[in-house]
């Protein structure tokens, strides 16, 4: 029993906020406490974890001290509340129930990848988890995924059905195991049943992961059940296997990731640096692009993996069924998203064996089910940090957090196009998990199950509603439809912009380059190429690139970016010796004359596509941004020449982009390789953007500029463009946390919201 001199007695009543749920804390508390001979209790409540702490004054104050200096690696602490009060004479230190009074503000965790202790359980002969598929602990193991009301305990999840054991009762009964409170601990005798399924359901003999990697050795289609949902597995070396899955995923081009087993096996296929391979061991294990290895020590990948591609998209194991699969197939494998074409992935068992059947061969699956799909998160080290291109297993819904309090809760809607939807309240901004295109009718259903699962796990009832502008989204038919609440129209340019600004934590205002395919504008017209002065509460267009007919429409244009070439170079008799005119002399003339009742656009995609089409590169595209993408892929990085547009200033500043296309088409007529042609390009557009910021600091002194939109998840213009800014002085903010395309939207459209609302609250000057 702990006793002490009452006059030198101190308490402290803490309470910690964050992602500490599931984490550990707990325990961790508990630990300090004991360490330092302090006495009270420690328990969760509904907005994270609640600390009643007594003793010597010096022991207290290192406690707190030590609470956040020490805390788990995992734990995410957003704020700790410290308040003074009496001794109440505790004895002993002690983790009490649950306080479920009071509203939910504890956030859920996302996933996590298998930590090493548990991989050692898996591989120790010994143990009672030798080669248990479903290993985890407090440490690691499926999150968000699992869990289906809140607070994240047991029976909230999908392991509700799985009764313990006494052996695993007793680990999660004792609070100095690591598997103290792990709401998916379970072993072979109580846990989830693995088997292999054939493409009709029916089980197969034999060791389900001996088998299936049996199966993959003979060039078979295998799908695997993930944390998030089912992916499509093939070796990575078989040319033969990947035509199959690309053909049976109807996925002509896109690439397609590659799981390697360890960082050992990933530098046989990819050049991995320090900040690389901290991304590939990550909690989060996403996919992460990386330039090839070549030569001798390369490890064989089949061209159709990523066709044309100096990179890969790499990831490792994030569960122990993967870790199983790829020790016991002993090579990479291919490992994409378990649906056809742009649907979502596929997650819940039937519906995966329906969607997936005529594509697979075999089944490697279970009985846990998955209650929220979450596809791979993507991310690309640059030079100035990373890239998150998407933000969905690993990240989500792990909440951002805003610079200023939120006054009433905001649901953003975000695009139609990689589409995320944001939850905003107080200071957290909750961008939900990637879902896909919404013109599919599945990925529309998951965006409107997903926003009630949200408000429901978090507590939350919209008041502001926030949507984008085009009449015609899907995703502002669903925000108009609430009733009740108040309705925020937020351009799409502005709310790239404030997702940086947010992204950031700062306010505003910048010059905002906001570049990426099309967006609605304030005028009707469909933007892209935009320099706007932005803040949070609103934005003023400052300047664009030239306006540019789409022949045929936007989704002719957007399909064959041929057009654009077209439209930007005029007839073709004016470019004898140009491949792109000579390929489509048929269609030429016809294009043509469509373009003056064709919609313009200032879009800086139709420019990238345009060049792409120009050079050779794409005159067709089967997936979304792949012409902007392949010319990047096409430009040779060694090339430090520059194309220059011509600025005019007036009421908007123009950049010529024109000029930029008719240069290229002269270099490629006089004979200049097209790698260096796309190199010169991509500095081109850098320049054309580090003058028009210049000139717009002339007229309205800002210095900071905020770039954002699809354009800058170009790796290559991000750089120049970066490089170039700070050169001449400005202070450059990009993405760091969300997508700077269309999957970054809603986290704009949430914080201008908010920042209208405060805004509107806030007393009128006198």
């Amino acid at each position: 029993m702990t006793t002490y001199d009452q006059a030198g007695l101190k308490r402290v009543d803490v309470h910690v906020e964050g992602i500490v749920r599931g984490m550990g804390f707990r325990p961790y508390v508990r630990a300090l406490a004991r360490r330092l001979g302090l006495a009270g209790r420690v328990r969760h409540d509904l907005g994270g974890v609640r600390i009643e702490i007594e003793g010597p004054r010096p022991r207290v104050e290192e406690f707190l001290t030590a609470l956040e200096r020490d805390a788990p690696a995992l734990a995410r602490i957003e704020r700790v509340t410290v308040r003074a009060a009496e001794p109440a004479g505790h004895h002993g230190f002690t983790i009490a129930a649950d306080d479920l009074s009071g509203p939910r503000r504890a956030p859920v965790p996302a996933d996590i990848a298998t930590c090493d202790d548990c991989l050692r359980d898996l591989a120790d002969p010994a143990g009672r988890r030798h080669r248990h598929p479903f290993v985890s602990c407090a440490n690691c193991g499926p999150r968000f995924t699992v869990v289906r009301a809140a607070p994240y305990d047991r029976p909230r999840t999908t392991m509700a059905g799985f009764a313990l054991c006494p052996g695993c009762a007793a680990e999660y009964h004792d609070p100095g195991d690591r598997r103290f409170h792990a709401h998916t601990v379970c072993c072979p005798a109580c846990g989830p049943r693995l088997r292999l399924l054939d493409a009709r359901g029916g089980e197969l003999c034999g060791d389900p992961v001996a088998t299936a990697a049996a199966l993959l050795r003979a060039g078979r289609v295998l799908a695997v059940k993930g944390l998030g949902g089912y992916h499509l597995a093939v070796p990575a070396s078989s040319e033969a296997a990947v035509a199959t899955l690309r053909g049976g995923k109807h996925r002509e081009d896109k690439p397609f990731a590659v799981m390697a087993a360890d960082l050992d096996q990933a530098r046989r296929l990819c050049l991995i640096d320090g900040t690389a391979a901290a991304l590939l061991t990550s909690r989060a294990r996403p996919i992460v692009l990386l330039p090839r290895r070549t030569g001798p020590l390369a490890a064989p990948v089949a061209p159709s993996v990523a066709p044309g591609d100096r990179c890969l998209g790499l990831m490792l194991p994030d569960t122990p069924l993967h870790h199983l699969l790829l020790a016991e197939t002993a090579e990479p494998l291919v490992l994409t998203s378990g649906n056809v074409s742009d649907e979502p992935i596929a997650h819940e068992d039937a519906d995966a064996l329906a969607r997936l059947g005529g594509i697979a061969d075999a089944f490697l699956t279970h009985d846990r089910p998955i209650h929220v799909r979450a596809d791979d998160s993507v991310v690309r080290p640059t030079a100035g940090g990373i890239t998150m291109l998407r933000r969905a297993r690993g990240y989500a819904p792990e909440p951002l957090p805003l610079r200023h309090a939120t006054p009433r809760t905001v649901l953003a809607c975000g695009a139609d196009l990689d589409n995320t939807f944001c939850l905003a309240t107080e200071r957290r901004a909750f961008v939900s998990q990637h879902l896909g295109d919404l013109d599919d009718h599945q990925t529309l259903r998951a965006f409107t199950d997903g926003i009630g699962h949200y408000c429901a796990l978090f507590g939350l009832r919209p008041e502001v509603v926030a949507h984008d502008l085009h009449p015609g989204y899907l995703s502002t038919a669903h925000a108009l439809g609430v009733t009740g609440v108040e309705h925020v129209g937020v351009q799409h340019h502005h709310a790239h912009i404030a997702s940086c600004l947010a992204d950031n934590g700062e306010p505003g205002p910048v010059i905002g380059v906001a570049f990426d395919g099309l967006g609605h504008g304030t005028d009707g017209t469909l933007w892209g190429g935009e320099f706007l002065r932005a803040d949070l509460t609103g934005f003023q267009r400052l300047g664009r690139l030239a306006p540019v007919p789409m022949p045929g429409g936007a989704g002719a244009a957007v399909r064959q970016p041929w057009r654009m070439a077209a439209a930007y170079l005029g007839p073709a008799d004016g470019h004898p010796k140009l491949d792109v005119a000579r390929r489509h002399a048929d269609r030429w003339a016809a294009v043509l004359a469509l373009a003056p009742g064709a919609p313009l656009t200032s879009s800086a995609g139709r420019l990238f596509d345009a060049v792409a089409a120009l050079l050779g590169v794409r005159d067709h595209v089967t997936y979304q941004g792949q012409a902007a993408i392949e010319l990047e892929r096409h430009a040779d990085p060694a090339e430090t020449a520059a194309y220059r547009a011509r600025l005019t200033p007036g009421e908007l500043l123009t950049v010529h982009a024109a000029d930029l296309v008719h240069a290229a088409a002269g270099d490629l007529e006089a004979g200049r390789p097209t790698p260096a042609i796309a190199g010169r390009f991509h500095n081109g557009v850098a320049d054309a953007v580090l003058r028009a910021c210049a000139a717009l600091r002339d007229t309205t002194g800002l210095t900071a500029v905020a770039l954002s939109g699809g354009l800058f998840q170009n790796a290559l213009l991000t750089e120049r463009a970066v490089r170039r800014l700070r050169e001449a002085g400005f202070r450059v903010l990009t993405h760091r946390r969300v997508p700077p395309g269309d999957g970054g939207i809603s986290l704009g459209q949430a914080a201008v919201a908010a920042a209208r609302d405060r805004a509107a609250l806030s007393p009128a000057p006198r």
